[in-house]
């Protein structure tokens, strides 16, 4: 199955940049034969559907910033739970769609888009302070973040 991981965020920004760290920290663990690409990226809406095309299953990894969050701990959710939520911090930007919005048009427009979207959302609790180090709890949520994506690839 083509896979492709996203690690979304700015590793500038403390506990934005968690989705990124995660990725990182899966193209260290798992073998490179694996079949499975992983990207780091900072897009949101039509440029991250754009950068969906063509794979099979796509796991996303982003911080969650709100009110009330819990810094550290992470939902695993699909496009419906996502619809019924705020989006996660890359999927939409005011000058852009929202991610759902982009993965609805290009299914209208007949892009070979993933039948498998998984989403982990890391509840973080800072995204306004430059800083290339996350707070402890996001800190500590990176590994058992990236253990879980491998046990859901290894499925």
């Amino acid at each position: 199955m083509k896979t492709l991981i996203l690690g979304l965020g700015n590793p500038f920004l403390t506990d934005d940049g968690v989705g990124v760290l995660v990725a990182q920290k899966l193209r260290n663990e798992l073998p490179k034969s694996s079949n499975i690409d992983i990207d780091e990226v900072s897009i949101g809406g039509l440029t991250l559907m754009e950068s969906m095309i063509g794979y099979e299953r796509v796991f996303l990894v982003d911080a969650m910033y709100g009110e009330s969050t819990n810094p550290g701990e992470f939902r695993r959710l699909c496009l419906d739970e996502l619809r019924k939520i705020s989006p996660t911090q890359h999927s939409a930007s005011p000058h852009d769609a929202s991610l759902i919005t982009a993965l609805d048009t290009g299914s209208r427009m007949g892009f070979p888009l993933p039948e498998d979207i998984i989403i982990y959302a890391i509840d973080v609790e800072n995204i306004h302070d430059f800083s290339e180090e996350p707070t402890p709890a996001v800190a500590a949520a990176i590994p058992i973040v990236a253990a879980a994506i491998k046990e859901e690839i290894n499925r």
